[in-house]
């Protein structure tokens, strides 16, 4: 199978940003991806990775929130069969629970602590479809962190 060029290109821009520590050339890179594949009205898994990678690298919440809920938008559209064919070795249900967790972690940092415990729901509702491995355990960490910031606040 050949590697989805725009996923690769998203790949490299994720590398800047978590490998690198370099944020905003990320940013640069995403931005530049989104305009040529047309934003939201793109191939839904490029606007949902795409989406799901540019709100990590947004320095302002708002942005960040925006960011998300377009990838959670994108990935009410998109199939196993599309996303397999991408190479990603992850279900449509497999995406949800990190998505969700972005909202509700973004949705805390506003003071929306009620829309945050909703997405937090959402994502502990979804987490059987991870698997027992390394990304897995990164949601289940991070869900079980924002469970513990949301009930102390």
């Amino acid at each position: 199978m050949t590697a989805d060029p725009t996923m690769v290109r998203i790949g490299n821009g994720v590398e800047l940003h978590h490998g690198l520590g370099q944020r905003a050339a990320a940013r640069d890179v995403f931005a530049e991806i989104w305009e040529e594949i047309g934003g939201e009205q793109g191939d839904p898994l490029h606007v949902c990775v795409l989406a799901h990678s540019m709100a990590d690298v947004q320095d302002d919440v708002h942005q960040e929130l925006l960011w998300d809920q377009r990838a959670l938008a994108a990935a009410d559209l998109l199939t196993d069969d599309r996303v397999a064919q991408a190479g990603v070795p992850l279900s449509v249900a497999g995406l949800y629970p990190s998505l969700h967790l972005n909202l509700a972690d973004c949705y805390r940092r506003l003071g929306d602590l009620g829309r945050a415990r909703e997405h937090l729901r959402q994502a502990q509702s979804r987490i059987g479809a991870l698997g027992d491995d390394g990304y897995g355990q990164l949601i289940r960490n991070g869900l079980q962190r924002l469970s513990q910031q949301l009930t102390s606040e």
